[in-house]
C-alpha cells in the first residue's frame, strides 16, 4: 500500500494543480540513487495573500528549487539546528521556521536583520508585522514564497496527514490537536541586557523545552504508526527548529531565502 501511494504521489506531482488556484505551480518528485528528489518552481498550488503588502515588501518570483533527501533516514542522538530551510511540502513550497529579524532597540520596528543575534524574532510572536497570509506563508527577499506553519491548502493533499519531508528525509505530518509540543513559554521577566519585559513569545528565546508525558521531542518529533516523523503544531515551535537525522546539504544553507 505504501509503495502504491508513492507512485500515485509522483504521478500527481508531475503536473500542476489546475483546480487549486495557482496554475503556474510546477513540482516533480523522483527517486534517484536512494534519495527522494524534488524539483519545483516555488509557486504554490493555491491562492496566496497579496504581496507586497504592508508587512512584507517582497513580490513572489519563480525559483529553481532542487533538493534531495534520504529515502532511509536514521535518527541520531543529537539534533542539529535549522539554519534555513526545514523541508519541502508536497506541493513544492519550502518550510522555513525562522525569520531574519533580531532584537534591535535602534530600529523603528524594534527588530532588524542586524540586531542582537541572542534574541531572534518569532514570526507568530509578531502578528501582522511580517505579512503572513492565511496559509502561514510569506515572501523572502529573493522572492521565495515559503511556509512558517501549517498551510490549510496542504491538508488532505497527500491523502494522509503527511504534508512534506524534512531535510533529513523523515516525513512531516499535521494532526491538529493530537500531538502536543514539549515547548513552553518561560515565566517571569527577561534578563537585563536584552529586550525588557515579560517573556511573551515575541522571541524564540522566550520559550524553553520542558518535554513531559505524551509530548513531542525537542524537534517536534514523535512516533506515528511505529515510525519516527516530525509534526507541525498549532503552538510553539509550530515547525521543527532542529532535526535528528543527517540533514541533506541541499537544505542547511542560505540560498533559499
Amino acid at each position: 500500500m505504501r509503495f502504491r501511494f508513492l507512485i500515485t504521489l509522483v504521478s500527481i506531482l508531475l503536473f500542476p494543480f489546475p483546480g487549486l488556484g495557482m496554475p503556474n505551480n510546477a513540482v516533480e518528485m523522483t527517486i534517484v540513487d536512494g534519495e527522494r528528489c524534488f524539483r519545483a518552481n516555488g509557486i504554490p498550488d493555491h491562492p496566496t495573500g497579496k504581496f507586497p503588502n504592508r508587512g512584507n515588501p517582497n513580490a513572489i518570483q519563480e525559483q529553481r528549487i532542487k533538493v534531495c533527501v534520504s529515502l532511509k533516514p536514521l535518527k541520531g542522538a543529537t539534533p542539529s539546528p535549522i539554519r534555513g530551510t526545514l523541508g519541502i511540502a508536497v506541493n513544492g513550497v519550502l518550510f522555513r521556521p525562522n525569520t531574519a529579524g533580531f532584537w534591535d532597540p535602534n530600529a523603528k520596528q524594534g527588530h532588524s536583520r542586524f540586531g542582537d543575534k541572542n534574541w531572534s524574532l518569532d514570526i507568530f510572536g509578531a502578528p501582522g508585522r511580517l505579512g503572513l497570509d492565511h496559509n502561514n506563508g510569506h515572501v523572502g527577499r529573493g522572492g521565495l514564497y515559503h511556509y512558517h506553519g501549517i498551510a490549510e491548502s496542504l491538508l488532505g493533499t497527500s491523502g494522509t496527514s503527511m504534508v512534506g519531508y524534512a531535510g533529513d528525509g523523515f516525513e512531516i505530518h499535521y494532526l491538529p490537536g493530537k500531538k502536543k509540543s514539549g515547548w513552553f513559554l518561560r515565566q517571569g521577566n527577561r534578563p537585563s541586557g536584552g529586550p525588557q519585559g515579560l517573556y511573551d513569545g515575541s522571541f524564540n528565546e522566550d520559550y524553553e523545552f520542558v518535554g513531559g508525558e505524551n509530548k513531542l521531542d525537542r524537534c517536534n518529533g514523535g512516533i506515528l504508526d511505529g515510525r519516527y516523523v516530525y509534526f507541525i503544531t498549532d503552538t510553539y515551535p509550530f515547525l521543527p527548529r532542529c532535526l535528528y537525522g543527517k540533514i541533506s546539504s541541499d537544505f542547511n544553507r542560505s540560498r533559499h531565502h
